[in-house]
């Protein structure tokens, strides 16, 4: 918001040093970006008169001017041409040096003497328009040779380029930026009370209508008539400040409306009352796919759902009494009570409307103005009569038979009122590491629009009794506006003069355990050669089915992107794009992982519980399931099913697991999650059905995980083939994915001790078991029932053989283990060993029914 220092004067005696004006806004959070130093260089321009013009031989886009500068006359080339014999102009004479250091100098052009410059507003910094000269009004009484200065009564002015915040509403406006700066640098701020408008002698009431029919969405409506009005430009100083504000000057009607926008902060609205087919205003629900022309001359479509979150098209019109659209309301008004140049009757809306119905408006219709800016942060609804009241206070210069009609056809409902906070003293000093008492922390923010009863603040446990006005409805009810009342005080107190103080720990950083696991985890995967790769959190339904993913996913209301509005299922879509961006540039041969989160619906029995939820946080919330993995795309020429197998044998040997098993994926239906977390039966989506398994926590029977290969019709899909004389196939890929969120728990997968045990001197002894077993049972089940037979004497147990063929029945494998044993204080006798071997044989005939060869 750009902020003239002349008109932050109206409300306080601001002094002249720009330096510290700038170290105290910025110190307010109100952020100077830019310092325009406007007025300045102008000290040698005059007025001038056109005398005569004509054309320069040779030349099309300038011509030669007489002008009469109070002497003699002087000879100008010139390129504008929106000027007349007789006009008067600003003219630069040589030697004179134009804001930004121009020097004018005598200058030649097409054999003609240029003796000075003609110049236009933008060349002397007073206005936007660079396309002609400015030209000096009649109602300027000056001649020729009149400093320019005097001339228009410019004096030098600075304006602030100033960035507010969405959470400051009471800051989009000159008088709460000058509140502010009042309060920190000490001096008396006031808001001038305008006087009380001429009367008309007619009652308002007579005149105009005034109702609303959707009070949630317009708590508050003002209309007032003015009558007598004449319009043509504004004064000078209005037009000046609102250029110097940002805002192009229209007529004195509406400059007067902006101007009160600009300096009150609330936006008004001005309608020909004779161009209204009711004459009155109501206030009203958009019908589904009504229309209306605004003021920029576009037909807006209204009443229909916008992309925003919670946009539900119930926006909110102005109408007149007959209930014809004739604005947005606090967007833009409708082209069809435009005020023009034959308006002698007005009138005038100022209304306060509900912050969100504004915003999903303005962004479903694909419209902003400085109206709505100000509206859906926040206006005060009690600034409205001085708001109108200023409108005609402004308008009377050059209306001097403006007469308003009796009364104000005022429209309430649930208007928002001040309300009180009990602030403790205690939790402000504690927040704020300044001891500050009750009454220093009333003196900080009263100046500021706060009222305070510092009758309860004690020395110690004492409470702030806080009353907050309506122009601030950044600051919530209890208990989260207490935070809010502490952010205005540290604030007004200022950061800067917080005292500073080093934390202290009373140990020095380090990670922590999650983080630890975490970094081994991705350690051992880097050493195998894979690289670490990023994908979107975000993917389009048709990514989940390409995986064979079934079953709800969660969709985010207001996607980033419109063809991606669903949270990721599982890694594997996002990891085999990016094999096939890789492929389609040559670089196929890789290994890829990835850390990161899915999401699961809550219906799918898993949710994220939130206690706290709602208003006041009595309610609790399901949200979607959330859970880390690790999972990895093994696709090197040679890689499949068995380098992601060994991939997951190294990792828990890395993280010292035991009691995990690679369970056979054999009939049950799919669990639609890629197997991790549950242990659900059934193929693996995305996973080829006959080389895929799950790891199984042998004591839970908890499934963290998935090891495998990807089917070949999504390896094909994702375009991941080969091409050999036997036509194109499906690339053979691994894949390894881990719940790291059970991985790391040890409850569900124990570790082996992190110390070593000792080596026994005694030699070992190694028994070999071939075992005729039935496919359906898995060979580590096998393994792991032939260890807990053994007891604390097996060293270890190890699969190196297995055969199918002559002597083995249809059905059936012949497996064969090498277990070792030995003990640490003797050597074991041929008794020991038997005995042992006895009981391994026999816990795998009672369990999977094995048959010794």
């Amino acid at each position: 918001m750009r902020a003239p220092l002349s008109w932050l004067r109206d409300f306080a005696p601001f002094p002249d040093d720009v330096g510290v004006l700038v170290a105290a806004l910025d110190s307010l959070g109100l952020v100077v970006e830019e310092v325009e130093h406007i007025g300045q260089g102008l000290g040698d321009v005059v007025v001038a008169r056109i005398l005569e013009r004509g054309p320069i031989e040779g030349a099309d886009r300038i011509q030669k001017v007489m002008v009469d500068a109070g002497g003699e006359p002087l000879q100008i080339v010139c390129g504008a041409k929106n000027f007349e014999v007789g006009d008067r102009v600003p003219l630069a004479p040589v030697g004179a040096v134009l804001p930004g250091g121009f020097e004018i100098g005598r200058r030649k052009m097409k054999g003609v003497e240029s003796n000075g410059m003609l110049c236009s507003g933008t060349e002397l910094g007073l206005s936007d328009d660079g396309e002609g000269l400015l030209l000096i009004g009649e109602d300027v009484i000056a001649e020729p040779g009149t400093a320019l200065t005097t001339a228009l009564g410019l004096s030098p002015d600075v304006v602030f380029d100033i960035t507010v915040e969405g959470n400051r509403p009471d800051a989009w406006c000159i008088a709460g930026i000058a509140r502010d700066l009042a309060a920190r640098l000490h001096v008396p701020f006031a808001i001038p009370t305008p006087p009380v408008p001429a009367s008309s002698g007619v009652d308002v009431a007579s005149r105009a209508t005034a109702s609303v029919e959707s009070p949630d969405l317009c708590p508050r409506l003002t209309v007032t008539v003015m009558s007598g009005i004449t319009v043509g430009p504004s004064p000078e100083w209005i037009a000046r400040r609102l250029t110097l504000a940002g805002m192009r000057p229209i007529n004195n009607v509406v400059d007067a409306s902006n101007y009160v926008m600009l300096e009150l902060g609330q936006p008004t609205h001005p309608y020909d009352l004779s161009l209204l087919p009711g004459p009155g205003l109501m206030v009203r629900r958009a019908t589904p796919g009504e229309t209306i022309e605004t003021l920029d001359g576009v037909t807006r479509t209204v009443g229909r759902p916008g992309p925003g979150l919670g946009s539900t098209g119930e926006d909110c019109l102005i109408c007149d009494a007959t209930g014809s659209p004739v604005g947005i309301a606090g967007i833009m008004g409708g082209a069809s009570s435009e005020i023009s140049p034959s308006t002698t009757e007005v009138l005038f809306e100022a209304a306060y409307f509900t912050p969100m119905a504004i915003a999903r408006t303005s962004k479903s219709v694909g419209l902003r103005s400085e109206a709505s800016a100000r509206f859906e942060r926040g206006c005060d609804p009690w600034v409205i009569d001085r708001a109108v009241d200023r409108f005609c206070q402004l308008l009377s210069e050059t209306v001097p038979t403006l007469a308003v009609a009796d009364g104000r056809l005022d429209v309430q409902h649930d208007v928002p009122q001040p309300f009180d906070l009990e602030v403790p003293i205690a939790r402000v000093q504690r927040q704020l590491g300044v001891a500050l008492s009750g009454p220093e922390m009333a003196a900080l923010i009263e100046p500021i629009g706060f009222a305070c009863d510092v009758s309860k603040a004690g020395a110690d446990n004492g409470f702030l009794t806080v009353t907050v006005p309506t122009n601030r409805p950044d600051v919530r009810r209890a208990p989260f506006g207490i935070d809010d009342v502490i952010e205005e005080i540290a604030r007004t107190f200022g950061y800067a003069n917080v005292p500073r103080r080093t934390p202290t720990w009373p140990q020095s950083g380090h990670l922590t355990s999650l983080q630890r696991s975490r970094r081994l985890v991705k350690d051992v995967v880097c050493g195998l050669a894979a690289s670490e790769g990023w994908t979107n959190t975000f993917v389009s339904g048709e990514m989940h089915d390409r995986v064979g993913l079934t079953g709800p996913a969660v969709r985010v209301a207001n996607p980033l992107d419109a063809e991606e509005p669903f949270l990721r299922r599982s890694l594997m879509p996002g990891l085999l794009q990016a094999l096939s961006y890789n492929a389609a540039r040559r670089q196929g041969d890789i290994r890829l992982y990835e850390v990161g989160v899915v999401f699961s619906h809550p219906g799918e029995g898993a949710p994220r519980v939130v206690e706290r939820s709602g208003a006041g946080g009595a309610l609790t919330a399901l949200l979607p399931g959330e859970r880390e993995l690790l999972s990895v795309v093994f696709a090197l020429a040679e890689d499949d099913a068995r380098t992601a197998a060994q991939a997951w044998q190294v990792l828990a040997d890395a993280c010292r697991l035991t009691g995990v098993r690679v369970a056979n994926v054999t009939g049950g239906s799919s669990d639609g999650a890629g197997g991790a977390g549950g242990a659900g039966g059934g193929a693996v989506p995305g996973l080829h059905p006959t080389r895929s398994a799950r790891l199984v926590a042998s004591a839970s029977g908890t499934v963290i995980g998935t090891v495998g290969e990807i089917d070949p019709a999504v390896a094909i899909g994702f375009g991941l083939t080969t091409v050999s004389g036997a036509g194109t196939a499906a690339r053979r890929i691994g894949w390894l994915e881990v719940d790291l969120g059970l991985l790391f728990n040890e409850e569900v997968v124990p570790r082996r001790p992190a110390t070593s045990a000792a080596i026994s001197r005694f030699p070992s002894s190694d028994i070999d078991l071939a075992l005729v077993v039935d496919d359906a049972h898995p060979a580590d089940a096998v393994a792991e029932a032939l260890g807990s037979a053994a007891g604390e004497l097996l060293e270890s147990v190890s699969l190196f053989d297995v055969y199918r063929g002559a002597g083995i029945a249809e059905g059936q494998r012949s497996l064969a283990y090498r277990l070792r044993f030995c003990s640490t204080d003797h050597t074991l006798t041929d008794d020991e060993v038997g005995t042992l071997r006895a009981a391994c044989i026999a816990a795998a005939a009672d369990t999977f029914g094995a048959v010794l060869r």
